[in-house]
């Protein structure tokens, strides 16, 4: 018998601009949602203006659950779509 761990795959995006990257950095965080981190978030400066901008992107992390199968074949076809296969192991 194998069980899995799976959890959904979603992120989404912000955009901020802010005076110093701790700025940014905070209002990036403001955003975030429950089970969600902030996976990335590259910053430019504005062009004229004493201002940097960020798009901040957010990974889901949360709703972790087991499925179980006799085989790796029947685990991967039990994976629903927008689903994530993280780790398996076997009960043997």
């Amino acid at each position: 018998m194998l069980i899995a761990l799976i959890r959904p795959v979603e992120s989404s995006t912000v955009d901020v601009i802010g005076t110093t990257l701790g700025d940014v950095h905070d209002q990036l965080i403001a955003q975030q949602q429950p089970g969600f981190v902030l996976a990335s978030a590259p910053v430019r400066m504005l062009k004229g203006e004493a201002k940097m901008e960020s798009t901040g992107t957010f990974w889901r992390v949360d709703g972790v659950q087991e499925i179980e199968a006799d085989d790796m074949a029947a685990l991967e076809a039990k994976v629903p779509e927008g689903w994530r296969m993280l780790s398996v192991r076997s009960t043997d």
